[in-house]
């Protein structure tokens, strides 16, 4: 599709984007929660809120992880946060817990899995 003119007539679809321009175009678009994901979060959250241990959230999106924060109060540190790191997918899982003092609770490759760190266990109390 030339248009006859001055430029040569050169197709606009046929404009050449070098790969690596490509690829750091989109390796600089911060680490998000997928949708499936982001409801697994979101139903432990609401389950915990109707028990009333947590009241807010922060969710942050960086250039290399993204962050679920759970707190109690809103002025607080998190008590919890989830973290998503795809770098570490490969080798030790993109998912982890991690407490209040930075401690892994659970780390994984599969979220709900790692989730499951949250669910109430029943302990046997000695009289």
């Amino acid at each position: 599709m030339t248009d006859g003119g001055f430029g040569g007539g050169i197709d606009s679809s046929a404009i050449l984007i070098p790969l690596h321009e490509a690829r750091r175009e989109r390796m600089e678009l911060p680490v998000t929660f997928h949708r499936l994901e982001l409801d697994l979060i979101l139903r432990l959250y609401s389950r915990m809120v109707a028990a009333g241990e947590w009241r807010d959230y922060a969710i942050d999106h960086l250039k290399d992880k993204a962050l679920f924060s759970v707190f109690r109060r809103t002025s607080e540190v998190p008590l919890f946060q989830i973290v998503k790191t795809p770098a570490l997918a490969r080798k030790q899982g993109a998912f982890s817990v991690v407490a209040a003092n930075g401690a892994i609770l659970k780390r994984g490759h599969e979220l709900p899995r790692v989730l499951n760190v949250f669910d109430s266990k029943l302990k046997l109390v000695g009289a």
